[in-house]
């Protein structure tokens, strides 16, 4: 056999023997590639990528969507698990159903629950639990957390109930102190206002508040707050009003701690000549209210005791229980037209709010005919103090509330109100806060919870004028939500709730907003150990 290469190196030829003709002829491929095949070559590859691309995007696309309408997403499924991408774990349907309830019954093998997320991983570590169990143990352990967190916050609301139901040791103190000064130092009992400065209490022209307080500290600093930031404190003229038992301490006080030269009045009830000639309607009703809620439902205990309902339910009608509710210092507030007879408006403010600014342009809103110029409490950045209406105060499954009212209409602010005393006169709002407060008694105190709040959102319904809420910043004594940059930016940042700026359960982020105004040098805050 003999093999025969051309020169060219294309054609091979074998040959068996001699003189046996050509058996086998063999083509050899060009040692340089076609340019066409090149070019085919191109054209092929970049057909497929465009291809692989669209169906790439497809698949996206469809996501993980049931039907398939793309070849992509038809490959994907039918491909080796090779070309297709992994799916992600998806969880049993047995754990949904377990957590929602669907299964009760105990894992077998133990029924200790763990008490931590430490504990729980090391179980199932341990045990390589099956999906039900696995769920069954996450259910009971995130139950009992639930549990604990709930014990743990009523405990929390009623240790701060009891904080802010009881007179701190501090204020028991500087009241005492001062009503010894009265009754020794005649600097301590001199006339409130000077005589001269006395015609300055019925002036229309003046800027006048009004503050109603039993609490000496608390007064003091309203007061050092509001002359501190007056434009024109020559134009403030502030009446304090106090019960007979505060009023020598009280009047002690703003004796030695003049602020001129603007007026201060301290007068106590029975100072008033309205208030003494005959009965007061609402001083009647608040007795009885004061009985009722003595056994309000056996009190704090039975409250507390009832494991149905949420935490914040239960605060609040702990909240129903602090005296300050019971306090006539509260309720005096809707008998202003007839205690100042001669003023046409006044800005009402409580005891435990702090003035920031000049209050003095209230006088210039215009309260288009109404008698109450207040802040609105359901629309704010924060959703957990701005966000309420009429149905957080009032009971409206009850017929007398549902038929006369709207659960969605806006609540309103005490503590800081504008209140036109003319337009008041004019209309029978006092009359109406009697006449619920004897309806609430009537229904064994069903139509609401709380105290003066709720009685005030309907006498005044259909009286009020919203005002800017810069005018009054809410919610400093119940949550931790305002920052101390948004609280100064507020003209009057009010301290409701328990956590009370002089109570050592006050947050310690925003106290010092109050306690700024205290003066420590002061021989009776130092004496009493009263501390910022």
């Amino acid at each position: 056999m003999q093999l025969h290469i051309s020169p060219s190196m294309r054609h091979v030829t074998v040959f068996p023997g001699k003189g046996v003709r050509e058996f086998i002829k063999v083509k050899v491929t060009s040692r340089r590639l076609s340019y066409k095949m090149v070019i085919y070559s191109l054209l092929f590859i970049t057909f497929l990528l465009r291809f692989i691309f669209v169906l790439t995007a497809m698949d996206t696309i469809e996501g993980e969507t049931q039907w398939c309408t793309s070849l992509g997403c038809i490959g994907k499924k039918l491909s080796p698990r090779m070309w297709r991408r992994p799916d992600s774990v998806t969880v049993p349907e047995e754990i949904y159903q377990v957590l929602d309830g669907a299964e009760t019954d105990e894992p077998t093998g133990g029924s200790d629950v763990p008490q931590t997320l430490e504990e729980f991983i090391a179980e199932m570590k341990r045990d390589r639990t099956d999906a039900k169990t696995f769920a069954l143990r996450l259910r009971a352990m995130v139950s009992l957390l639930e549990q604990k967190t709930r014990v743990a916050k009523i405990q929390e609301y009623l240790y701060r109930h009891v904080a802010s139901s009881s007179i701190p040791k501090p204020l028991h103190c500087l009241a005492l102190r001062l009503a010894q000064e009265h009754s020794t130092n005649v600097g301590a009992r001199h006339q409130l206002p000077a005589p001269e400065r006395v015609p300055a209490l019925v002036d229309p022209e003046l800027y006048h508040f009004v503050l109603a307080s039993d609490n000496v500290l608390a007064a003091a600093v309203v007061a050092a707050s509001l002359v501190a930031n007056a434009l024109r404190p020559g134009s403030v003229v502030l009446h304090v009003i106090t019960d007979r038992k505060t009023y020598a301490p009280m009047q002690a006080w703003f004796s030695l701690h003049p602020l001129a030269p603007a007026v201060v009045e301290v007068k106590a009830l029975h100072h008033f000549d309205w208030f003494t000639r005959g009965r007061v309607p609402v001083m009647e009703a608040m007795e009885k209210d004061r009985a009722a809620r003595s056994h309000f439902r056996g009190g704090s205990s039975a409250i507390v005791a009832n494991v149905s309902e949420k935490p914040i339910v239960v605060a609040a009608k702990l909240q129903a229980l602090s005296p300050k509710y019971h306090s006539v210092m509260n309720h005096i507030r809707i008998h202003l037209p007839e205690l100042f007879p001669s003023l046409n408006k006044v800005v009402f403010l409580d005891d435990d709010v702090v003035v920031q600014a000049d209050l003095s342009p209230l006088w210039d809103i215009d309260l288009r005919g109404k008698v109450n110029g207040a802040v609105e409490t359901c629309r704010g950045a924060d959703k957990f103090v701005m966000s309420k209406r009429l149905k957080h105060y009032l009971n409206f499954s009850h017929p007398l509330i549902s038929k006369n009212f709207q659960p969605d209409e806006c609540a309103w602010a005490y503590g800081m109100n504008v209140f036109d005393l003319e337009a008041w006169r004019k209309t029978n709002i006092s009359l109406a806060y009697y006449h619920w407060l004897q309806k609430n008694l009537e229904s064994d105190l069903s139509l609401w919870q709380l105290g003066t709040l709720p009685p005030g959102l309907i006498a005044f319904h259909g009286h009020v004028h919203v005002i800017d809420p810069y005018w009054h910043m809410l919610g400093l004594g119940y949550q931790e939500n305002t920052t101390v940059e948004d609280a100064e930016k507020a003209a009057v940042i009010h301290f409701n709730g328990r956590a009370k700026p002089w109570l050592d359960i006050a947050f310690p982020e925003i106290r010092h907003l109050w306690a700024k105004y205290l003066s420590l040098s002061d021989k009776f805050i130092r004496a009493c150990n009263i501390r910022a």
